[in-house]
């Protein structure tokens, strides 16, 4: 119940700032940009299966969207709360860290699922022409819903470090797009250590929901990834007690 409060407040907070409004619009244009521009690439071309042609596309192209945008969205999460000195007044509250972590991710987490439903809007205008099946585009929406996930935990994690919201958001790009090179460059490591990394790579993890393909082993690092990161954020607030903070 407290954590809910923490994520209505949060809420507001988003829903009153511009740039929540701005943020909103840079991902449907360019989700819908995405979406347009590979469905002229795929009617042109022609003869591909929907889901390893279409969807691949398209989803592979909102994972950058997502990339782009939601390191902005938790930049603010602690590191607001700490440069205004707001974040003591929270600690005197009777509420726990974990129901203060829960509510902000939460808040985030809704965000984001507000920023994807319009979104689903370029896919309905398209079935009301093309009867295509929907298994496979439930596929994709799940992965982009637990890589968004995962990139809200890291954000919130980073953001809980630091004071200032541009060093959360650089830092929380520069960890995402580490986990998205680290098995680009095959040739700086041998067979066995890349297909050890591969079992980390978020993007490579996302691959097979983007072709329609749901695999519980993606699911659960998805999961295992988000859990990490928000257990680590629970430890980064209760180190105050023993920095003597409060």
């Amino acid at each position: 119940m407290k954590a809910w409060v923490i994520c209505t407040k949060e809420l507001r907070s988003y829903f009153q700032s511009y740039v929540a409004f701005v943020l909103l619009t840079v991902f449907v244009v360019l989700t819908s940009y995405f979406f347009y521009s590979d469905l002229i690439f795929f009617i042109l071309l022609g003869g591909f299966v929907l889901p390893t042609g279409l969807w691949q596309y398209v989803f592979l192209d909102l994972r950058l969207v997502t990339l782009l945008i939601l390191p902005l969205v938790t930049m603010r999460l602690f590191a607001e709360e700490k440069k205004l000195g707001t974040i003591e007044l929270l600690w005197t509250y009777p509420v726990r860290d974990v129901e203060i972590v829960v509510g902000k991710f939460l808040a985030s987490w809704i965000f984001f699922l507000v920023m994807l439903l319009p979104t689903l809007a370029s896919p309905i205008l398209f079935y009301r022409f093309y009867a295509f099946d929907i298994p496979p585009l439930v596929a994709a929406y799940l992965g982009l819903l637990l890589l968004g996930t995962s990139f809200l935990a890291c954000g919130m994690f980073v953001s809980s470090l630091t004071e200032n919201q541009v060093v959360s958001a650089m830092v929380t790009y520069g960890i995402l797009v580490f986990f998205w090179f680290m098995t680009w460059n095959e040739e700086v490591a041998n067979r066995e250590l890349m297909a050890w990394l591969l079992r980390f790579s978020l993007f490579d993890r996302f691959f097979n929901f983007a072709r329609g393909v749901i695999d519980t082993k993606d699911v659960v690092f998805f999961l295992a990834f988000s859990g990490l990161f928000f257990a680590l954020t629970v430890l980064s607030l209760g180190t105050r007690k023993w920095r003597g903070v409060s």
